[in-house]
C-alpha cells in the first residue's frame, strides 16, 4: 500500500501566493491540500476540522500574527506541524516562531522542491529551525528589545497607533487626543509608511502584537 498523501492546510491573505502554494502541492503526489484561510480567524476556525499533517502559514495576517496563530494551532492534540512563510528576514519573528513551537521558518522566495522536502521532513516529525535560538540568552534578550519600528514613531503617532489598536475611527481618535481629524489623518499616514505597512487592520496587528509581547505601552 502506498503511503498516505501528507495532509497539508494553507493560510495566506495574498490569494495569488496562497493559490501558487495549493498548486504546487496538489501537482505533486503524495500531498493533499486540505483547506485554506485567507486570516487567522478562518485559520482557527477552519484547521482544527481538517487533521491536517502540516500548517503552511504566514508570520503576518490582516487580522491577526501568525506566531500566535502557531500557538493557538499547538494547544490542540493531535497538534500540526507548523511551518511559518514569510516575505522578508525578521529574526525577532523567527525567534517569536521557535518559541511558539514551529517546526521551520521559510522565507517565501524557497525553491518549490525545498519547500516539498520540508514539508516531508517537518510532517516525518524533524524539526527544521535552529534550536541556538532559544538556548542563547543574548539573543533572546535582543529579540525583545524595544521594536524598533515603534521607536521611530513620534510620541504622538504612538498614540494615535495605540489607539487604532483598540478600533477607534479617526474621529474617536480626534476626540479623545484633542484633535482635528485632518491631524489625525496625517499622523495615520506617516505611521503607516514608518512601518511599512499599507492597511489601518495591519496597523491593528502591530500594535496588538508588541504589546502582547511588552514592547509597547499601550497607555495613552
Amino acid at each position: 500500500m502506498p503511503p498516505a498523501p501528507i495532509r497539508v492546510f494553507v493560510v495566506d491573505d495574498h490569494e495569488i501566493v496562497r493559490r501558487g502554494l495549493v498548486d504546487l502541492l496538489e501537482t505533486e503526489r503524495g500531498f493533499t491540500v486540505v483547506g485554506e484561510a485567507a486570516s487567522a480567524r478562518q485559520a482557527l476556525a477552519r484547521i482544527p476540522a481538517t487533521a491536517a499533517d502540516v500548517v503552511l502559514l504566514d508570520v503576518r495576517l490582516p487580522d491577526g500574527n501568525g506566531v500566535e496563530v502557531c500557538r493557538e494551532l499547538l494547544n490542540d492534540q493531535p497538534a500540526p506541524a507548523v511551518l511559518m512563510l514569510t516575505s522578508y528576514s525578521d529574526r525577532r519573528a523567527e525567534i517569536d516562531a521557535v518559541v511558539a513551537g514551529a517546526a521551520g521558518y521559510f522565507l517565501k522566495d524557497i525553491h518549490g522542491e525545498a519547500l516539498l522536502t520540508a514539508i516531508r521532513r517537518v510532517a516525518a516529525g524533524e524539526v527544521l529551525v535552529d534550536p541556538s535560538l532559544v538556548n542563547d540568552p543574548q539573543r533572546l534578550n535582543w529579540a525583545h528589545r524595544p521594536d524598533p519600528g515603534w521607536l521611530a514613531l513620534t510620541p504622538q503617532e504612538q498614540r494615535v497607533l495605540s489607539h487604532i489598536g483598540e478600533g477607534c475611527t479617526n474621529r474617536q481618535i480626534a476626540r479623545q487626543m484633542s484633535l482635528s481629524e485632518r491631524t489625525v489623518a496625517h499622523y495615520v499616514s506617516s505611521l503607516l509608511a514608518k512601518l511599512g505597512l499599507e492597511r489601518r487592520a495591519q496597523a491593528a496587528s502591530y500594535i496588538t502584537h508588541l504589546q502582547d509581547q511588552g514592547q509597547a505601552s499601550s497607555e495613552q
